[in-house]
């Protein structure tokens, strides 16, 4: 799609790339026959988390930063079905849905407003043209890099203290990746804020003139978002 919609934001979310997952998920009594088939799946949802997150850190365009990350952190869910905490890996689901829906639309409303601009290098200094925009991506982006107490931090800490207390080959290898899958998470998350809103700009002069934070149509489900990405990880906590 050419860029972040309500459509792609729910494709891209909480339907299509989360299926396998939930799929995997769903056929747990299967793949419960086959320690071999978990080992794979643990493998590969770690190796996945780890090389979107470095893939997403030399990305320019705000949008594939953003979906890069959607990449990494369904790693995260496939791994923590390889290691047979099924329950965990949907309410990483669930929580994901609510803070990456929130940078998609974000980044949407950032550039419909740049003249469809994707590319961070040629933003920079909106924080004061988007004020509004500009505190709603720091709270998704926060709750995506799992700062204490927001919503993904109550699933992906205990996706990787359930790694790491598998002592397994397998599950130590999820949870090295993994943790450095955070590390990178805080660096390209960062990095896309500091690019689009904090640094000197660097935009066109007629795209700075013309430029207007989010409306009242986007506002409000940015809003509903923003409190889920605050709230929802800590009254659905088991």
């Amino acid at each position: 799609m050419e860029g972040p919609t309500p459509v792609s934001a729910l494709i891209h979310v909480a339907t299509m790339v989360t299926t396998g997952a939930f799929m995997i998920a769903r056929c747990s009594p299967l793949f419960e026959y086959s320690p071999t088939a978990l080992i794979v799946i643990t493998f590969a949802g770690a190796m996945t988390s780890f090389l979107a997150a470095t893939t997403g850190i030399l990305q320019n365009d705000l949008k594939r930063v953003i979906a890069y990350s959607t990449c990494s952190q369904l790693g995260y869910m496939i791994f923590t079905c390889g290691i047979c905490n099924y329950s965990v890996s949907v309410f990483h689901l669930m929580n994901h849905a609510f803070f990456k829906a929130l940078l998609f639309l974000s980044a949407g409303s950032v550039i419909h407003a740049m003249s469809d601009e994707q590319d961070m290098r040629k933003m920079g200094g909106l924080a004061s043209s988007f004020p509004f925009t500009y505190a709603i991506m720091l709270m998704g982006s926060l709750s995506l890099v799992g700062f204490p107490f927001l919503t993904g931090f109550y699933s992906k800490d205990v996706i990787l203290e359930l790694a790491y207390t598998k002592y397994t080959i397998s599950g130590n290898f999820a949870f090295w990746l993994g943790s450095f899958s955070v590390l990178f998470t805080s660096y390209y998350s960062f990095r896309s804020l500091f690019l689009t809103f904090l640094v000197p700009t660097n935009s066109f002069g007629r795209d700075i003139l013309r430029c207007h934070d989010a409306p009242i149509p986007i506002a409000i489900p940015l809003i509903l978002l923003a409190l889920g990405s605050l709230f929802v990880g800590y009254f659905a906590k088991v």
